[in-house]
């Protein structure tokens, strides 16, 4: 498993040459500077720990500063672990550029969700509504009965569902497919939504299923005069497909 540090941009769409639309995310991934290495020796598990984004020596206390400058780099906003054997062979102080990943890579992207702010039991845990028909119980977005497991004390078990916070919380969106990697601007298309807000901090390490990657898709470009090139590749497709179809039906 490998792992970096970005921020989320926003979403935008792309084309592939066979016209296909992709809603992908755009990750701005400045270089991560490998701040320390944990080692079962030292610390019981492997890890390397990234720092992305400098902050100034003012906006840092000096645990912070010395920290980071046994790696002779600036004091960072974030510090993540990511525990890889893969990456153990990277010294301290060298940097983890958005091309550790490639096009068609799978990953899960770990960030902090939306906050939403106090919500009910039907937004926040998917809650059935009462019956509405006739004015009949008038208890349509309550939280319906509670004390239901056979003591007679009235106790709420932990863990019961109910108004409350919704959004603020670290998750998980597995098994989306890299796009598109660009090194030299420090950013990744990633298909899909990842979680978080914009500008929010996100985790990208290879995904834990089973597959790791799958064939790249090929982008339409758009830069320059090879717009006509790109269209020209899209109309052979699309009557390679077309003659292909005919033979399946002769």
């Amino acid at each position: 498993m490998k792992g970096i540090l970005g921020r989320k941009l926003g979403m935008t769409q792309v084309f592939t040459i066979d016209g296909d639309l992709i809603p992908v995310t755009v990750v701005e991934v400045e270089p991560n500077v490998v701040m320390q290495k944990k080692t079962v020796e030292t610390d019981g598990y492997e890890a390397v720990q990234l720092g992305y984004e400098n902050v100034t020596e003012k906006r840092s206390n000096k645990p912070e500063v010395g920290h980071a400058a046994k790696a002779n780099t600036a004091p960072k906003r974030f510090i993540r672990e990511i525990r890889s054997e893969e990456m153990m062979n990277l010294e301290v102080g060298s940097e983890v550029k958005a091309d550790l990943f490639s096009a068609g890579d799978l990953v899960d992207v770990t960030g902090i969700s939306k906050g939403k702010g106090y919500s009910g039991t039907i937004v926040r845990n998917n809650a059935t509504m009462g019956p509405k028909s006739h004015g009949g119980s008038k208890n349509i977005r309550h939280i319906g009965s509670l004390a239901t497991t056979g003591r007679n004390n009235g106790r709420i078990e932990k863990g019961t569902a109910g108004a409350g916070q919704e959004g603020g919380y670290t998750t998980t969106n597995q098994n989306l497919e890299v796009i598109k990697v660009d090194a030299e601007k420090n950013y990744m298309l990633i298909k899909g939504n990842v979680p978080g807000p914009r500008r929010g901090l996100v985790v990208i390490k290879t995904t834990v299923k089973r597959i790791k990657n799958v064939a790249a898709k090929e982008l339409l470009s758009y830069a320059g005069v090879s717009v006509e090139e790109e269209l020209a590749k899209v109309a052979e497709v699309i009557n390679e497909e077309a003659a292909a179809e005919a033979k399946v039906e002769e």
